[in-house]
């Protein structure tokens, strides 16, 4: 029995409440019972479900105008935070639009439109001051054509060209009505919102998106950005939903630097990497700005290998080197490599430090200020990698008690919780995969024993019988999970769709993963997986009177 079948028997009975997330079906095992969505899943219509018209965010605005003018900064960190849906910020049903954010976005306009006409990065031709339209159409058609990710009608093109003769009607030079135009397409709904339309909007019956939003949606998993113009030239010519076009251009695009994306904004937050910025633990673990950045900087060069190179996907869970400096591999008790630079090292002979699990990103963000938490570390697994995190708590249930014995390690305080029927069901599936981390302490340094002197017990029985003791059992037993492959799956389809993966979703989870994994289980296959399936080529309507 896999850890997150076994959840569903014991999450029923925490806090008498049902389950908060659901358990996606993974590949078929041996000794496996056969699991009834599977059989349903051979037969079952795939529905691609549907995108809520989906504003940018703040890191795709970044990237966006960035792309589009050249460098303008980060003029999108003014802007309010974005919520978040299902673990991530591009889930478009949260990204609401207010009139703070609209202000912001005209003087943001302005500032770029102003820096970017200082620089020359509109000289493509040059206004005459006597009949400005012909050079002021040619360069309001190529821009908006860019930046609204799709080819523009002569009519909009006209409207776009009225501020250029409106501006002379009132005496003013013809640059003035084009910065005007200009303005007006970086905050015009075609440029704020990904826009993808449905023929019948009432109708439930899928239908393929077209080349140009298929465009915009690969440009927005891979890049967090607008397509370039190779990606925008084959979706206008309508051959970028044909299989061997779409997956040259998903390896050309991952090949390219803007790929980093899913580094920062993909893997940021399903391995919780932002959460470093905000952790601040307590003085006393010589915690400080330079270890910091290095721990964020081994995090994405680690997940950068898995964009580029050949490692398995699930291999992120034991990958057998890592990237370190001379502070951070001092931090961790390893060789110094003689640089402040990020190095590339193995890790023979420190097999503690293989993997997520032994990242002192993963280790901080996941503890306490003040000491290590077993129940955020083993909540962190169940939810990022094998989708079944446990219902909230009572709202009576207390924290750690004072530890009265200082012989007593965590493990025993927390015995008590398990005491308690109403915690016990929740903590039998929490502590133990927590529980297998503990020899590392809240900033990730490697102990034998806890600070009051007692000894650290790493070992942990999992439901289902399955016992270890220490990190590399551990991770060795989640690797092995046949939910590991279908929730790696959920997390990466919710982050390419936008929108959170549903129980209407199961089959495409499962097919997803199961395609990925029978060629080769790379981070790229998974990837190609997801851009093949109908979730991403198609769409459909919804039918009248739905409500969320």
């Amino acid at each position: 029995m896999g850890l997150a079948a076994a959840v569903v028997a014991l999450a029923a009975g925490c806090n008498n409440s049902p389950p908060k997330a659901r358990v996606l079906p993974g590949p078929d095992a041996p000794g496996t019972p056969v699991d009834p969505q599977d059989v349903l899943c051979r037969s079952a219509a795939r529905d691609p479900g549907r995108v809520t018209l989906h504003r940018l965010n703040r890191a795709e605005y970044d990237n966006t105008v960035r792309d589009l003018l050249g460098e303008t900064g980060s003029p999108a960190s003014s802007f309010p935070p974005d919520d978040h849906g299902f673990g991530f910020d591009n889930n478009a049903d949260v990204l609401s639009m207010s009139p703070l954010l609209m202000e912001k976005y005209s003087h943001a306009a302005e500032a770029m439109v102003e820096s970017a006409w200082t620089r020359g990065a509109f000289k493509t031709c040059v206004l005459d001051p006597a009949k400005p339209e012909a050079c002021a159409r040619e360069l309001l058609k190529t821009f908006a054509r860019r930046a609204w990710r799709r080819p523009v009608t002569a009519e909009e093109v006209e409207r776009l060209v009225a501020f250029v003769t409106l501006a002379r009607q009132q005496g003013d030079a013809p640059e003035v009505g084009v910065k005007l135009a200009l303005r007006s397409v970086l905050v015009s709904p075609h440029f704020l919102f990904r826009v993808e339309l449905d023929a019948a909007p009432t109708s439930t019956a899928a239908h393929p998106i077209s080349d140009l939003e298929l465009a915009s949606r690969l440009s927005y998993f891979l890049w967090s950005s607008m397509p370039d113009e190779a990606l925008l030239q084959a979706a206008e010519g309508g051959r970028l939903h044909e299989p061997e076009v779409l997956e040259a251009q998903v390896r050309r695009m991952l090949a390219d630097p803007k790929a980093h994306a899913l580094v920062d904004n993909f893997a940021g937050q399903w391995l919780y990497t932002r959460a470093l910025d905000f952790a601040q633990p307590e003085s006393r673990y010589g915690f400080d700005e330079p270890l910091r950045a290095a721990m964020r900087q081994e995090m994405q060069l680690v997940f950068q290998e898995f964009v580029t190179g050949d490692h398995r996907f699930k291999d992120l869970l034991d990958a057998p080197f890592t990237y370190v400096n001379d502070r951070l591999a001092t931090h961790y008790g390893l060789p110094k490599p003689g640089t402040q630079a990020m190095t590339r090292v193995e890790l023979k002979g420190h097999p503690e430090r293989a993997g997520l699990f032994g990242k002192g990103a993963l280790l901080t963000v996941t503890a306490n200020p003040d000491r290590t938490s077993p129940v955020k570390r083993g909540v962190w697994v169940l939810e990022q990698l094998l989708c079944k995190g446990p219902p909230p708590p009572p709202p009576d249930a207390g924290g750690l008690a004072p530890a009265v014995d200082p012989t007593l390690n965590i493990k025993a305080r927390m015995a008590q919780h398990r005491v308690d029927p109403t915690c016990s069901g929740c903590h039998t599936l929490m502590d133990p995969l927590g529980f297998g981390m503990e020899n590392f302490d809240p900033v990730g340094r490697w102990r034998t024993k806890e600070e009051g002197g007692a000894l650290v017990d790493p070992s942990g029985e999992l439901p289902g019988g399955k016992s270890f003791n220490g990190v590399a059992e551990m991770r060795a037993v989640v690797k092995q999970d046949p939910d590991l492959s279908a929730c790696m799956t959920r997390h990466l389809l919710t982050y390419a769709l936008g929108r959170g993966a549903e129980d209407a979703d199961r089959c495409t989870v499962r097919d997803i993963s199961q395609q990925a994994e029978s060629r080769g289980g790379r981070l790229t296959d998974y990837i190609l997986a997801i851009v093949r399936s109908d979730a991403f080529l198609q769409r459909r309507g919804e039918a009248e009177g739905h409500t969320p």
